[in-house]
């Protein structure tokens, strides 16, 4: 169903890029410690890194000296005598210190390089968990409305390539920040003790530097945003037409579901393509300024080596040599700013995606009446019991402190309901029934009727805004949805089965049952025969939505599923749709000793298997049009009768 979380976002720029990177690093606040161990680490490698090529200029004067023993020099002070001294044994010495001194500096970076790392792994690991479990448990929470709007692939997106974005922000682009940050400040001061003259020269050249980010990454970031938008998109159809290649295939749809899918992956091409562009773009222009830079520093820096007063000229080799480095140590710096900003803005239009999901308002539950086991003695008097009793009541709380116990019987109303999906589309109009405990009652009409609408409402996927439904002669509002769906199970057309074993997919409906009570569901709904010819029984393993039973044995299952659970109200929508007559033959039997004490809603299309309902319901366009029981509606040779003789086909 198409809804406003499927549209392509075209050219969107981040909502709001402060908001969604600040609350994901609010994801790092349990993790205080370990960030501090981490801002340490960086701080300490940057430190030493600028440290070990300032060194690099005492280090050259070194050699200088070791040549010609008139170079003054300026360079530690504690290893100045060995330097300055005519004993050339003295000057090797300074010299070896000094390679000595580099060498450990640079292997406590790479020490404390180890250590972040290590670090960075146990923290973006551990938050990636704590995203995608906030994200799942609150996906639990939503209402039936979100998944019926959202495509699967969409939702998967938010999980895979939205939070592995989330994930690179927090691994790479937070420790580069601060580490290029550091860095840049760090050189600006050494350089300007050692030159202010090739300080002033290289703040210009960094002012570019900074202007031709400042635009690459403007062009860039509205392109990420509608990069992952298309990457939804893209993994929304793919998981749609892999769902349905069955139907693709049987109608020949092969070359319109690829000209769709090559329309979706060109429009994820094009945003791709310019995102990446500019992201790409911005590596050569870094590197080829670097060069350029390179080459003017060399160059202004001879001629003030030239053209200033100097004791010797080869006194600013090293200081040139340095500033040759810092070239390299501070565009590095920032050409990495610049890919941490692609990467940001991937990771907010990630961030972005993922945080809408989890703000999106959770199923509203406002009921307070509950369900729980009863015992019943003869004249009726009611007492809650802990255990299991096979009998049930309602608990009503009242406001003065009261609590009053109802027994679940199964009685449910519809009182003048209408209700649409979507605000203007009216679904059912003003539609009243009843049904009494223990009676079956079947709904038949067109698709589109309401049918189905109906098994909803009783369900409280969705509420309703205009009438009643009274369970009981209770509100089904003012009942707790958990316990109300405790109190219904559901056989749907479209069955669903998860990934364990037979056993575990029959218990499914009720969790504490046992291998036992497991069998005997089985046994019910005719489903033991064909289990037992299984390779493994009950234990044998189901994968992929139990591709390997046949339709009619997966809707056998989903009809266990619900009798374990052994409710005292059944809804079976279509759940013998898929089911050969001779299988729909064997479950009969079962079915009705299943439904006998228990309220039934029906929804069929073969009206031969609502002929002994109580109660059959003629539905059109959301309104009940006949109303009885088969010899009824006979008898009134009306809608009922044409579909029955056939002088009518169901649509």
């Amino acid at each position: 169903m198409p809804g406003p979380n499927r549209r392509a976002m075209g050219a969107q720029k981040p909502k709001n890029l402060k908001g969604t990177m600040f609350r994901l690093i609010s994801y790092l606040k349990p993790y205080k410690g370990r960030m501090i161990a981490v801002i340490l680490c960086i701080i300490t490698q940057s430190i030493a890194n600028i440290f070990a090529t300032s060194l690099l200029d005492p280090l050259l004067k070194g050699l200088a000296a070791t040549a010609d023993s008139d170079v003054s020099l300026t360079g530690i002070a504690a290893l100045d005598n060995l330097a300055l001294s005519p004993d050339i044994g003295n000057k090797m010495s300074y010299l070896f210190i000094m390679v000595a001194l580099i060498a450990a500096i640079y292997i406590v970076v790479l020490a404390v390089n180890y250590a972040l790392n290590r670090i960075l792994i146990g923290i973006s690991t551990s938050t990636m968990k704590k995203l995608r479990t906030d994200l799942f448990q609150h996906m639990q929470q939503l209402p039936i409305k979100v998944f019926d709007t959202t495509t699967h692939g969409e939702l998967m997106t938010r999980y895979t390539n939205d939070i592995d974005m989330m994930n690179e922000f927090i691994a790479r682009c937070i420790p580069q920040f601060i580490s290029s940050t550091i860095t840049i400040t760090g050189v600006f001061v050494i350089m300007f003790i050692k030159s202010w003259e090739l300080s002033l020269v290289m703040v210009g050249m960094l002012v570019l530097m900074f202007l031709i980010v400042k635009f690459i990454g403007g062009r860039s970031k509205t392109n990420f945003v509608a990069q992952q938008a298309a990457v939804g998109k893209l993994n929304g159809y793919i998981e749609e037409m892999t769902e349905g290649q069955k139907v693709v295939k049987a109608f020949n749809h092969e070359d319109k579901s690829i000209a769709e899918f090559a329309k979706i992956n060109t429009h994820w091409q094009e945003v791709s393509t310019r995102a990446n562009s500019y992201a790409n773009i911005m590596g050569p222009i870094m590197n080829n300024l670097s060069h350029f830079f390179y080459a003017g520093i060399a160059v202004i820096g001879a001629v003030i080596a030239v053209t200033t007063t100097r004791k010797n000229p080869l006194d600013y080799v090293g200081i040139i040599a340095v500033f040759l480095l810092y070239i390299r140590n501070i565009t590095m710096p920032i050409q990495q700013i610049a890919q941490q900003i692609n990467l940001l803005f991937m990771a907010v239009a990630g961030g972005e995606r993922v945080f809408a999901l989890m703000d999106t308002p959770v199923e509203v539950d406002d009921g307070y009446v509950t369900l729980v086991y009863a015992n019943i003695d003869e004249e009726g008097n009611i007492t809650e019991s802990e255990t299991r009793t096979g009998r049930w009541a309602w608990k009503h709380p009242h406001t003065d402190g009261t609590v009053t116990y109802t027994e679940l019987k199964g009685d449910v109303r519809f009182e003048n309901v209408t209700f649409g999906y979507e605000e203007n589309k009216t679904v059912l109009h003003n539609v009243s029934l009843f049904a009494h405990p223990g009676q079956k009652i079947a709904f038949v009409g067109s698709t589109g009727a309401g049918k189905t609408t109906i098994t909803n409402l009783i369900n409280r996927f969705y509420d309703v805004p205009d009438g009643k439904i009274r369970y009981d002669g209770i509100n089904i509002n003012k009942i707790k949805k958990a316990d109300l769906r405790r109190s219904l199970a559901m056989v749907l057309q479209d069955t669903h089965l998860f990934t364990g074993t037979v056993m575990d997919n029959i218990r499914y409906g009720r969790l504490d049952a046992t291998d036992e009570e497991c069998i005997e569901a089985a046994k019910s709904a005719n489903a033991h025969q064909f289990i037992m010819h299984l390779p493994e029984g009950y234990q044998t393993m189901l994968t992929r939505d139990g591709e390997n039973l046949s339709q009619g044995q997966r809707q056998l299952l989903a009809i266990a599923r619900a009798a374990v659970a052994d409710p005292p109200v059944l809804i079976l929508d279509e759940a013998t749709s898929s089911i050969d007559t001779r299988t729909e033959w064997l479950i009969e039997k079962g079915m009705d000793a299943l439904m006998e004490g228990r309220t039934t809603f029906v929804i069929a299309h073969r009206l031969s298997t609502v002929r002994n309902s109580d109660a059959i319901m003629v539905l059109e366009h959301g309104v009940i049009i006949e109303r009885g029981n088969h010899d009824d509606l006979i008898k009134q040779r009306g809608k009922y009768y044409q579909l029955y003789t056939g002088m009518f086909e169901l649509s």
